[in-house]
């Protein structure tokens, strides 16, 4: 009952604080917005008049996310962005703010009309070997992270791309290969620098704004902005890679040998993976691959035996080091237009392979849209991923259970033409939903909806444990009573209001 009482009196309080924002047209807000930061930082606030301005509001990677913001302003510096966030708040302006660019779908990152805050130029990094972390500015991508480490022979749990951003996979949880053994991204980061509503800036850690930091992990843009993350790191000089690809008559085999992946990757040794399925709408030729990463020397990579059992039409196995292997990974940017859709089960090969069939049958209803590019992606929670936040001290907004691996399959349609958006969204959202029922129906399904696999119509707080979110919404309430990063800042997925 007290938690309730609080609760409600936090929200109360909101409420009451929001007030205090203005309250005007969009174009007024940016007007007054971008005319300030203009007079005071000329040289960092972009309007669309500057070739970097055209520059600047394509630098992502779904085209979807090509809008157009009244203009631009690009900080150098935490304190410039304290600064432009008490500018903002002050005019009412809604802006966006952008990271690595990566978040897929229109107004996570980007806005029509408002003020794009770009992070870029804050992409320092700066590594304490003998703590065994690295300081990380959030205009860093993972290649940057991972190529500052390589000297000292360190590693960190970040993207497995090297082009995705620091800031966005951070706040959302963060998948990486070696999730069985130190679990999410947001589990191995120490503390957040952190610009709040009111211009504040904060360090939350263990000590320092303990629910803030717990918020942090997993929580999204709702709380403020990150100008610096301290991530821990460990010694991992050397990587055992199996690139490894199939067709079609392995797809059963290949599904089975996911199942046992995820039911199997047990901490011990460090193991992941990208697990993939590609369908080529003209051709009808579907094909598998399988990018397995392991800690050490052992090649090929034990972990992945499963797969590697079954006849390929080309296997690559290598030992080399983080750094060159992500730097491989690139994920180009405005390639197309992009569309994704998830849901969560318990591994179960016969389920699964149905989904795939569903998924493939599917594709013929849209085989005539321009420049479809369907991949139908694995990402595996093995339960140890889980249990680093059960033992930390700390845990995460996820509260998942470890009683249990998990296994995530995605549905990620690409395409060229902006007037098959709507037929396209609503495509992978229907058939995604129809899946998740019959996977309900079976016992199999999980309500889990991760972030960074999401298409806009889903919503991932739903899938939180309810005390999470309600302790969520506490925390925003103390730490952004205004509402400036739900009201002005309302791009991406963010706490019911």
């Amino acid at each position: 009952m007290v938690s309730r009482i609080f609760l409600v009196g936090s929200l109360t309080a909101v409420a009451a604080a929001q007030k205090q924002l203005p309250v005007v047209s969009l174009s007024e807000g940016a007007n007054c917005g971008c005319t300030q930061l203009s007079a005071s930082y000329g040289n960092l606030t972009l309007f669309n008049n500057s070739t970097d301005y055209d520059t600047e509001v394509t630098d992502f990677w779904d085209v979807r996310s090509d809008l157009s913001p009244r203009c631009i302003f690009q900080p150098a510096s935490p304190d410039q962005v304290a600064d432009a966030i008490k500018i903002l708040s002050s005019c009412g302006s809604q802006f966006a703010v952008r990271g690595g660019g990566h978040m897929n779908y229109p107004g996570a990152n980007n806005i029509n009309g408002g003020v794009l805050v770009t992070l870029s130029a804050l992409a320092n990094t700066k590594v304490d070997e003998n703590s065994s972390t690295i300081e990380v500015g959030p205009g860093c991508r993972w290649v940057d992270v991972y190529g500052a480490l390589a000297p000292y022979g360190l590693y960190t749990i970040g993207g497995r791309l090297k082009t995705i951003g620091v800031p966005g996979l951070s706040l959302i949880g963060g998948f990486h290969y070696f999730i069985n053994k130190y679990g999410y991204t947001m589990d191995n980061i120490l503390s957040y620098d952190v610009v709040l509503g009111n211009g504040t800036q904060v360090v939350a850690n263990v000590t320092s704004h303990p629910e803030l930091f717990w918020a942090l992990k997993g929580g999204a843009s709702n709380f403020g902005i990150v100008t610096k993350f301290l991530f821990r790191t460990y010694h991992t000089p050397e990587i055992s890679t199996t690139v490894q690809s199939f067709n079609e008559s392995a797809i059963p085999d290949f599904i089975q040998a996911t199942v046992d992946h995820v039911q199997n990757d047990e901490p011990d040794v460090a193991a992941g993976s990208v697990i993939s399925v590609a369908y080529n709408a003209t051709t009808k030729v579907v094909s598998a691959s399988l990018l397995g990463v392991q800690e050490g020397t052992e090649s090929p990579p034990s972990r992945f035996s499963s797969f590697s059992k079954i006849p390929s039409v080309s296997t690559f196995n290598n030992v080399t080091t983080p750094k060159q292997w992500h730097s491989q990974l690139e994920t180009p940017n405005q390639m197309f237009r992009v569309q994704f859709a998830h849901h969560t089960m318990k591994p179960d090969t016969s389920q699964l392979y149905r989904i795939y069939q569903g998924w493939k049958s599917a594709v013929d209803t849209i085989s005539d849209v321009e420049g479809l590019y369907l991949t139908l992606v694995f990402n595996i929670m093995p339960k140890s991923a889980m249990s680093v936040a059960k033992r930390n001290g700390v845990g995460n907004t996820w509260g998942l259970d470890d009683c249990e691996s998990l296994l995530i399959w995605q549905f990620s349609t690409g395409w060229v033409n902006a007037d098959d958006d709507l037929r396209m969204t609503n495509w992978a959202k229907s058939l995604s939903d129809y899946w998740h029922e019959d996977t309900k129906a079976k016992g199999l399904a999980s309500e889990f909806i991760y972030m960074g696999d999401a298409g806009e119509f889903q919503y991932p707080y739903s899938g939180f444990p309810l005390a999470n979110v309600e302790r969520l919404l506490r925390v925003r309430a103390d730490y952004d009573p205004q509402g400036v990063f739900s009201r002005l800042n309302w791009g991406g997925f963010k706490l019911p209001a």
